[in-house]
């Protein structure tokens, strides 16, 4: 009886937070003191660690097995693999242990576990490699569910190959009796592919200082998000004793919205988000704990063990799964200013009766070794409002309604079996009002079902179901200052020998409606060529201008390429040239075409649009254009070779048709010359010493236009133009494997937006440059770090330093805080955190004009 009272009353403090009618019902607890001590000695499920849950679910037991800490505060790890190589989900977690002998428990994914044996003292560290935060209890929470379609990844390319399970030991008195301790959880997976992807943002202070006999103190966490939209759904709260409240804040153009607030001396649970909050590029993410020093005599740091302090907000999220980051923290204040303006419910402790405050700390060391049923009795009659059974029971009906069926069948036969079905129906009631499978807001529909709609309408049905596939994915580089540059017109992007951008620029010219009269012939030479140097190479990380030349040589830029000696080739429009530069000369070493003179024969271009040289034979190969419908081949010395191409006709545009051949990617490996035709939104591939046709790349998600092209072993990459008045597609960039012509990724930018695309270039760890025309503007995308290739960067100040030590890159609670003031715990492994990744306001894209979407009519082809 009195275990099933400890359960219950635990989850009726859950309740109590979420019906707000029974509060009045609950206070008569106020008196109740727990007198029972876990059944966790018992390792419940520990022999049958994997259990088949259908064709396509699975559960894992993931126990400590049989440990008795030595001393108080103790941080114990084990660890169990994956049982499976293939991609699985976590989609519930349920916590086997109490609080009378843990203090809390953590969950890590990880690759590599710190330690083989069955398990390990934590401050040898949790996961060699970095380890994600899946799951937290403390406090008696009960199980945590996720919404539906959404689960933690494991397993597969990307996700971790093993659980790690930190079980914090904190008072070890309830060990007196020396038995052996199997607390853990027991995990729900799926193979089901789940579409939204579950993780933890944690919130984090990690400097706070709390004076004795302080009333209030105040721990402000705040951190800029400068990634890819999340839906937050539930919420934790963590400190220890001297925590009075914790709330956490969604700040957006100086609203505050609560996402959840809780008293950490209540059942540490997963709440649920009251109301879906979604946060996006450049919102603020804030935090407060509240804490009192009344009754120490001395400063309370953060550190690890029960008589520290920790000032934690945890946050399960959910992204679309090719966004997806499972892990981020924050443990700064980024915005101590931002502070002033909290809502004063943040600075309000949750008040708590006294003896429930006692009971959620475990303060029952007099009952521990007295008869429970003797202690009950006595109980009963020194507390006055102690609640009768009879009462108990109808309180239990009124809150299960029609299943108090169950109430019944355990007080007329209180069995073992009766009393599970109990506490089960209970969890379930609380599970539906707390973290339910379904997250309703009012009147609107689930909140998974619009993301995937709001997925599906951005995209388009085609694109969510078969292209966004794989788990390779791109994505802004927040840190690049090149939305910061003062450029031109940017028409050219190509990457040097050392990996260093360049890019070729229009200076202060404009490509308008006034440029060119209907035969192509350049209208504003009087303007004089462009007096700025319009040909910068930039350091790939900081964009640090290295070097710089094409002063007053161009009128018009747009086509940009490098060959293997480190020439640059260009193309100018106005000019109706190409031009070789070498990286140090000023003048061009060689010329082709003719100056302002536009033509259709072996000597004369047509505003030729980009330059490819081929690295094995030297051959040069130009795109011409958007006059003439072509590519032409030179010699390495600029003799004419060949040409193929034609205008494209009426109807669907033939294989080795052209409209506006725009750029051009050279596939060396193949012996292939793959262009850009932009007007006709696709990219053909040509055999180079024949230019005969090999194949078509076009999909509905290119819309009408495709501008620019770029190949690194095994990929292409590609941005189209803006859609068409009444047409949905977005202006993106495009990964495609070069083999099937298959889309593997999209990627937008999270600052500003794109606007008219014109080159794009990637090196090959998949380092992708965008240069926009219209926005004067030059993205900078890398691969997320789950592909292996570029460290992701938590939305606040980033840790780069990882947990030092022994083997050690996973944030263990409990060494996390060696480092900080005054906390000295031996053995506790060091971290570092470096400075804040905040961009700064950015000015608006500046409003230059368009360039020609399409020319008017080119004349007959002229002969010389």
């Amino acid at each position: 009886m009195a275990g099933l009272f400890n359960n219950l009353l635990v989850l009726f403090f859950v309740f109590q937070n979420i019906c707000l009618g029974f509060r009045s019902s609950l206070s008569v607890f106020k008196r109740y003191k727990d007198t029972t001590r876990s059944f966790s000695s018992e390792c419940l499920g520990s022999h049958q660690p994997v259990m088949s849950l259908g064709l396509s679910d699975f559960a894992l037991d993931i126990r400590m097995p049989g440990v008795t800490p030595k001393q108080s505060d103790t941080y114990l790890c084990m660890s169990v693999p994956l049982p499976m190589d293939d991609e699985a989900y976590v989609v519930d977690f349920k916590p086997h242990a109490s609080m009378d002998t843990v203090h809390h428990m953590l969950l890590f994914g990880c690759n590599e576990p710190s330690s083989t044996e069955n398990h390990w003292d934590c401050d040898e560290g949790t996961c060699k490699d970095k380890s994600n935060i899946l799951y937290a209890w403390a406090r008696n929470a009960p199980p945590t569910r996720l919404p539906e379609g959404v689960g933690f990844r494991v397993g597969g390319e990307t996700g971790g190959r093993f659980f790690v399970l930190q079980v914090h030991y904190g008072d070890i008195s309830a060990f007196r009796d020396k038995h052996k301790d199997c607390s853990g959880v027991t995990l729900h997976l799926t193979h089901q592919k789940q579409p939204l992807i579950a993780g933890m943002y944690l919130m984090m202070s990690v400097n706070t200082v709390i004076p004795p006999g302080e009333k209030a103190v105040d721990a402000d966490i705040a951190c800029h998000y400068k990634r890819f939209p999340m839906h937050l759904f539930a919420y934790r709260v963590h400190t220890h004793r001297l925590g009075k409240v914790v709330s956490g804040y969604r700040v957006r153009n100086g609203q505050w919205t609560l996402i959840g607030r809780q008293s950490p001396q209540l059942p540490q649970a997963f709440y649920p988000v009251e109301h879906p909050v979604d946060v996006s590029y450049d919102d603020t993410l804030a935090a407060r704990c509240v804490f009192s020093g009344e009754g120490r005599t001395t400063e309370t740091h953060i550190g690890g063990t029960a008589n520290d302090e920790m000032c934690n907000f945890y946050i399960m999220y959910y992204m679309e799964a090719k966004h997806a980051v499972s892990y981020m923290t924050c443990t700064q204040n980024a915005n101590p200013e931002l502070f002033r303006n909290i809502p004063q419910e943040a600075n309000v402790p949750i008040q708590i009766m006294s003896d429930m405050l006692k009971m959620t700390h475990g303060h029952h060391e007099e009952t521990k070794d007295s008869d429970k049923s003797s202690l009950l009795q006595q109980a009963k009659k020194e507390e006055e409002g102690i609640l009768e059974q009879s009462d108990f029971y109808s309180l239990l009906s009124k809150l299960l309604g029609e299943r108090e069926d169950v109430v019944h069948v355990y007080k007329h036969n209180p069995t073992e079996k009766a009393e599970s079905d109990l506490v089960a129906e209970i969890a379930n009631v609380v599970q539906k009002k707390d973290l339910a499978r379904e997250i309703t807001n009012h009147d609107e529909r689930d909140s998974t079902n619009l993301v995937r709609d709001r997925i599906q309408s951005e995209h388009g049905e085609e694109s969510w179901e078969k292209e966004h596939t794989g788990d390779f994915h791109i994505e802004e580089a927040v840190e690049w200052p090149g939305l910061a540059l003062k450029l031109g017109q940017v028409s050219g992007l190509a990457l040097d020998a050392e990996n260093n951008l360049v890019i070729f620029h229009r200076g202060d010219h404009v490509w308008d409606e006034n440029s060119f009269d209907n035969t192509f012939v350049y209208q504003q030479r009087g303007l004089g060529p462009i007096e700025q140097n319009t040909i910068l190479v930039l350091h790939p990380s900081n964009a640090k201008l290295l070097h710089s030349l094409g002063k007053s040589l161009f009128y018009l830029p747009h086509g940009l390429s490098i060959d293997k000696n480190g020439n640059y080739w260009v193309t100018d429009v106005a000019l109706h040239q190409v031009f070789k530069l070498g990286p140090d000369k000023q003048e061009p070493l060689l010329t082709l075409g003719v100056a302002m003179q536009p033509g259709s024969d072996k000597n004369h271009f047509c505003q030729p649009t980009d330059v490819a040289v081929d690295p094995n034979t030297g051959s040069i190969y130009v795109s011409d254009g958007y006059c003439n419908s072509r590519i032409i081949q030179f010699s390495p010395n600029g003799l004419y070779l060949m040409q193929w191409g034609e205008e494209t006709s009426l109807g669907r545009a033939k294989p080795g048709q052209f409209h506006i051949p725009h750029s051009l990617a050279l596939i060396p490996d193949f012996s292939q010359l793959c262009v850009a035709d932009r007007e006709n939104g696709r990219i053909q591939c040509f055999r180079l010493q024949t230019g005969e046709f090999i194949r078509e790349i076009k999909h509905k998600s290119f819309g009408r236009e495709l501008f620019a092209v770029s190949y690194v072993p095994g990929l292409l990459f590609a941005v189209n133009g803006m859609p068409y008045p009444g047409e949905a597609e977005p202006v993106q960039g495009f990964v495609m494997n070069f083999s099937t012509g298959e889309i593997v990724d999209t990627f937008i930018p999270l600052r500003k937006s794109f606007e008219m695309l014109h080159d794009v270039v990637a090196s090959e760890d998949k380092t992708v440059f965008v240069g926009d025309v219209h926005a004067r503007a030059v993205w900078k995308f890398a691969p997320t770090e789950s592909d292996g290739e570029h460290k992701l960067d938590s939305s606040s100040g980033r840790i780069l330093g990882r947990v030092r030590g022994k083997g050690s890159s996973g944030l263990n609670l409990g060494n996390f805080f060696a480092s900080h003031k005054s906390y000295s715990r031996k053995g506790f492994d060091r971290v570092s955190t470096e400075g804040s990744d905040q961009e700064k306001d950015e000015d608006e894209g500046t409003d230059s004009e368009e360039e020609c979407s399409a020319p008017p009519t080119p004349p007959a082809p002229s002969s010389s």
